[in-house]
């Protein structure tokens, strides 16, 4: 169970993760050069699956996903809501499920690092904040799931 002061402390450390994790994926310049970094990752640590090369549109959706995610991160950073970190919680949940998927389907075992994150930080966002038990939101806003 978390307190209140320390749940703030953790939406805010989860939000300089993700900034630092996809700031990278902003610009194309920047993704090809982490792309490169992390093919040689997998290529010196011998693990399975490959990184494949990108199409434009490929890029595109990187930095698209790279620069919403940026924008949360500091919005969690600057203004870390207990109701941020729940809907971050189920954010991570979905990118779990998507980072279980590729590996699946045959992506690099690279991936499984992120995905012990990912899993990592929403159960930790998911946990019980002391003093929430039955505590109304106030009028007008959707209460904190």
């Amino acid at each position: 169970m978390w307190t209140t002061e320390h749940y703030r402390k953790l939406v805010r450390a989860s939000g300089w993760y993700d900034l630092l994790v996809t700031l990278a994926f902003v610009t194309p310049w920047s993704f090809m050069a982490l792309h490169e970094l992390l093919q040689g990752a997998v290529q010196a640590f011998n693990l399975p699956g490959s990184l494949p090369p990108f199409e434009p549109m490929h890029l595109l959706m990187a930095n698209l996903m790279g620069s919403i995610v940026c924008v949360w991160s500091v919005l969690r950073i600057r203004d870390p809501q207990q109701a941020f970190g729940r809907y971050d919680a189920v954010g991570r949940l979905l990118f779990a499920t998507w980072l279980g998927y590729a590996l699946m389907h045959g992506a690099t075992a690279l991936i499984a690092v992120f995905l012990v994150f990912e899993l990592a930080w929403c159960v930790a966002q998911l946990l019980p904040v002391k003093g929430d038990v039955g505590k109304l939101a106030p009028a007008g806003r959707a209460p904190v799931i």
